[in-house]
């Protein structure tokens, strides 16, 4: 069953569902963006990989209630998506959670925010136990976000996710609903910065 993600917000920021007609401008991100974005992105190993986000397929696994596709807004402008997946229930009870920002709003906070905003979420309030976050370790600006946050490491994903072309290692990072009772976006204290 789908989970019907509120709108988040925080100030400027803005986490809000998915809807087709973001495509356009998820998809026009994407091509500005590509090499700052390519080096990150998950790649087909057993065909050919498309660039181009398929709304449609995200919001028909979403009706399933195993992903919670969502975009990033800053002043009313798509900035980038993030997107909840592997959701699980009953005793596992976890997700992974996965995000891109358009290069030229990266290093202002807003995906930190946006992080915080969607993990206090699903902790909080839709029920959730565990999130977790995998980066490769070259990522250092995803890897800040999650100091920021203070996401406990568990360790290394050997060959984890396809990432542009090859089999990459992954750090693993997770909160839990009780490292968070005040929630995380309590720990965002740095402003937007312009």
């Amino acid at each position: 069953m789908e989970i019907n993600l509120p709108v988040l917000n925080s100030g400027d920021i803005v986490v809000r569902k998915l809807h087709k007609r973001d495509a356009r401008i998820l998809n026009e991100e994407l091509a500005i963006g590509a090499n700052w974005l390519i080096p990150w992105e998950a790649t087909n190993p057993y065909g050919r990989t498309s660039r181009i986000i398929s709304t449609k397929l995200m919001l028909k696994t979403a009706r399933k209630g195993t992903l919670i596709p969502s975009v990033v807004t800053y002043q009313g402008q798509i900035v980038g998506q993030l997107n909840v997946s592997q959701i699980s229930w009953g005793s596992l009870s976890s997700c992974s959670i996965g995000y891109w920002i358009a290069e030229r709003f990266a290093g202002k906070g807003i995906m930190t925010t946006a992080v915080a905003l969607m993990i206090d979420y699903l902790l909080l309030d839709l029920g959730l136990h565990r999130a977790e976050i995998c980066i490769r370790p070259e990522n250092k600006k995803s890897l800040r976000i999650v100091e920021k946050l203070g996401l406990r490491f568990e360790g290394v994903r050997e060959r984890y996710i396809h990432i542009n072309g090859e089999w990459t290692n992954h750090n693993c990072f997770a909160v839990t609903k009780e490292e968070i009772p005040n929630g995380l976006l309590s720990k965002v204290r740095a402003p937007i910065q312009n």
